[in-house]
């Protein structure tokens, strides 16, 4: 069996109730009011990040800065997210994490997050005017990315493990999946 991301809706959460909850390896993010409680990831999972890290670190400009989860983004008063891995502009850093939207959010799926991150954080970072979002899968070894076109984040580009595909947003890079498990 598979342990699944839950989605609390039985009241409007906030961060001191999110501060509150125990420290046991979970990620607790608020999604529009909703607290989202996700398993720790598995080996695949962070191996993968690691790849994308590799990948994406040599060419971030100074002006920007790659980061990873645990970090609290800050949309507003109701959604406090913690994508897997993000690019900020540095003037958005603050003690308590980032303040407004990333220029890039990535998630990397398990099967216990791909429902939430294929349509709720999708829209959610959408509505936050957020400019690239790309969702990474370690088993199929792909990576979807979207980028922000009048307003709605729209697939640009699916890349499969054997291809590279050179972003331009947030900044020029280019992502080869099958190099993620090196």
């Amino acid at each position: 069996m598979v342990a699944m991301t839950a989605i609390l809706r039985d009241r409007e959460w906030t961060r001191a109730d999110r501060d509150a909850l125990p420290e046991d390896g979970k990620r607790y993010e608020i999604l529009d009011g909703a607290l989202l409680v996700t398993p720790s990831p598995a080996p695949g999972h962070q191996i993968v990040l690691m790849g994308l890290i590799r990948q994406l670190d040599g060419a971030c400009p100074s002006h920007l800065r790659l980061l990873t989860a645990p970090l609290d983004v800050t949309l507003d008063e109701r959604t406090i997210l913690q994508p897997d891995l993000l690019v900020v502009r540095r003037d958005r850093i603050e003690d308590r994490g980032v303040r407004d939207r990333p220029e890039l959010a990535v998630e990397i799926l398990s099967p216990s997050t791909q429902r939430v991150d294929r349509t709720l954080k999708l829209e959610r970072y959408q509505r936050a005017g957020t400019p690239a979002y790309w969702l990474a899968d370690p088993k199929a070894l792909t990576l979807t990315a979207y980028e922000l076109v009048d307003g709605d984040l729209r697939e640009v580009a699916h890349v499969t493990a054997g291809a590279s595909w050179t972003a331009t947003t947030p900044y020029v890079v280019t992502i080869t999946p099958g190099i993620w498990l090196d």
